[in-house]
């Protein structure tokens, strides 16, 4: 059995966008030669959530429609009160900025990693499946880990 880890880097372009990473991921998994097993796709970012679904943009509308009346940018979020906020939990005061809306909208929605099934060198994705890096924040620099396992 082998593991293979790699970082795969993307720029999000806009706030609460879905990234189809699904043939960055294949391809990885072919440069792995693995054949059989499975491969994790992991964010590394607290504003951020990696999800398997459809894409289709119908459903993208929906579903950021129903996250921003659930979780709206306008609403007070202590964490974005910097005076208050815990001081050991911020890198510098100018890197900061009012996210609490997007930390609450990845603890809703989940989930920080997928797995899917290599077989004969392929994910077994369902027809419509694809693998999404969703920003929930604002445009900025994104690395999601992939880690192949198997033989």
């Amino acid at each position: 059995m082998e593991i293979i880890h790699h970082i795969l880097k993307f720029s999000s372009k806009t706030k609460l966008e879905f990234i189809d990473i699904t043939d960055d991921v294949q391809r990885f998994i072919e440069r792995s030669k693995i054949k059989n097993g499975l491969v994790n796709v992991f964010t590394m970012h607290t504003t951020t959530s990696i999800k398997i679904n459809e894409r289709e943009e119908g459903f993208h509308q929906d579903f950021k429609a129903f996250i921003q009346e659930l979780l709206p940018v306008s609403r007070n979020y202590l964490h974005d009160d910097f005076e208050k906020r815990d001081k050991s939990t911020m890198c510098n005061i100018s890197d900061e900025c009012a996210n609490g809306h997007s930390h609450c909208q990845q603890m809703l929605i989940g989930t920080s990693s997928e797995h899917v099934p290599i077989i004969d060198g392929k994910m077994a994705l369902g027809r419509w499946q694809r693998i999404f890096l969703i920003e929930l924040d604002k445009p900025r620099k994104r690395e999601v880990m992939v880690s192949v396992i198997g033989k």
